[in-house]
């Protein structure tokens, strides 16, 4: 049993080759620019900026208009520290007090170079926030207005470092802590 096969039209042909001559170029830039990715230094400035400078800060301004560099200051040997504030304000129920909630904020400083430990710091904020909730909704109501705010730190702050594997947080912070009925 013979089959015939009939030749593509010559303008299927083209339009065939010309995909393929731009799916090679294609991936021949992506080629390029990830070597160049790879050899370019880390600090090196863009190679190009769309839009003018002041488009470029009012985009900024408006997707975040609280946009703040993170507060910095050196610390003893001469290393930047930086004070972590990225777990926002935690409103916890009080248990037993259907109307009453504890609002806290809890910040810390760490070493601003150290960049694994502050990724590791990112990608725990769930876990800190689960902590702190935690420990002060396991709270009875007759401590919480009589807070030992040291020993609470102290707690925290043990519960903090053992989750930790890349550095260690000296101290913590309450800002904001008061309770709302």
């Amino acid at each position: 049993m013979k089959r015939e096969i009939s030749p593509p039209s010559k303008k299927m042909l083209i339009l065939y080759r010309v995909a393929v001559v731009l799916l090679l170029a294609l991936v021949l830039a992506l080629a390029a620019g990830s070597i160049y990715g790879l050899f370019r230094s880390p600090d090196s400035e863009p190679l190009f900026r769309l839009g003018s400078e002041e488009a470029r800060e009012s985009a900024l301004n408006r997707a975040a208009p609280n946009r703040t560099a993170p507060n910095t200051y050196p610390g003893a040997a001469g290393e930047t520290t930086a004070v972590f504030s990225g777990l926002g304000t935690l409103r916890i129920p009080i248990a037993g007090q259907n109307s009453a909630t504890m609002v806290l904020s809890i910040s810390f400083p760490y070493p601003a170079n150290d960049r694994p430990f502050t990724e590791e710091l990112a990608s725990r904020i769930v876990d800190f926030r689960s902590i702190a909730t935690g420990y002060f909704a396991s709270l009875p109501v007759e401590k919480l207005l009589s807070l030992n705010e040291d020993a609470a730190k102290a707690e925290i702050l043990r519960q903090y470092n053992a989750l930790l594997r890349l550095g260690r947080i000296e101290t913590l912070y309450f800002g904001d802590l008061m309770i709302v009925e």
